[in-house]
């Protein structure tokens, strides 16, 4: 069945947030919510309106040398970088280069880069920038890749959040499940709409849906 879609009452500056209910089916869990980031991901207009969001809560205190953008954010990224490198706002980031990567993903799922992107992460504060975030997995998958090139995880920024934090690195996001009335996330094997019977809806991943 095709998801039902419908846009959240709330509004963070310009950014509006579509979602459907129902059973849907991540790599890491069951939820009974996707969130729809598809526009935000692909429209300049709506991705400079998340960073410009995302930078006024960036803006004072985190020193940013790289965006690791994750979950296809690279247009969210290089928007944010902007904002974070404008002379205009007196920031901690005025006047400087920020380096953007977009994830590469090894054969097995891991997290690699080539020799000549090192040095876009070792000895660098690296902003981990995601679409959503529901277990962490993905986060921790990104921190652990940062540490091992020899980086920082400087922050973790999001359009939405689940988490408040990840493993004690707070999660910088416009919305969270305080805007999602009823919003649940469960390991596949301790879902109570599996063991329920209830048919999932479509499965979820970096790219969208795909409906069963």
């Amino acid at each position: 069945m095709e998801p039902k879609f419908f846009k959240l009452p709330v509004c963070v500056g310009d950014v509006t947030l579509r979602v459907a209910q129902g059973h849907f089916a991540t790599r890491n869990s069951h939820t009974n919510y996707f969130i729809d980031v598809t526009n935000q991901q692909s429209c300049l207009q709506e991705a400079d309106a998340v960073a410009q969001q995302l930078a006024q809560r960036l803006l004072s205190y985190t020193m940013v040398d790289t965006i690791l953008c994750m979950d296809g954010t690279r247009v969210i990224g290089t928007c944010l970088a902007r904002q974070l490198s404008q002379e205009s706002y007196r920031a901690i980031n005025a006047g400087k280069d920020i380096y953007l990567l977009r994830e590469n993903l090894s054969s097995n799922g891991q997290l690699i880069f080539r020799d000549n992107a090192r040095f876009m992460l070792e000895g660098k504060n690296v902003l981990l920038l995601l679409a959503s975030i529901t277990t962490g997995g993905t986060v921790r998958k990104g921190m652990r890749c940062v540490s091992y090139y020899g980086g920082k995880t400087a922050g973790v920024a999001s359009i939405y959040s689940h988490l408040k934090d990840v493993d004690g690195t707070p999660v910088i996001s416009l919305f969270d499940t305080g805007h999602l009335q009823g919003y649940a996330s469960y390991s596949p094997e301790e879902c109570p709409l599996c063991k329920q019977g209830v048919e999932i809806d479509a499965v979820v991943d970096n790219f969208g849906y795909s409906k069963l």
